[in-house]
């Protein structure tokens, strides 16, 4: 199981790592790429993530929007997606 916390903390690792990769999880909701229960998967399923922390580690140790998602993130093909603006 991934690191423990509230699904806040998970939202905003999840948010965080949207916004590394260019994507602004608010604006793909608005514009119907993203609907509010695909996002409340996204937050359960990084609590649930072994690669959590790591994500967390990322976020703070790296600066700017990155070409990538790191592999042990579990939005990876999700963000890609919408990066990819579908």
């Amino acid at each position: 199981m991934g690191i423990q916390g509230g699904l806040d903390l998970h939202f905003w690792i999840t948010r965080g790592m949207a916004r590394r990769m260019g994507v602004n999880l608010s604006a793909a909701m608005q514009e119907g790429r993203l609907s509010q229960a695909e996002l409340a998967r996204m937050v359960e399923r990084c609590r649930d993530c072994p690669g959590a922390q790591g994500c967390l580690d990322f976020l703070s140790e790296r600066d700017g929007p990155t070409a990538a998602v790191p592999d042990w993130c579990c939005h990876t093909a999700v963000l890609s997606r919408l990066r990819a603006g579908r």
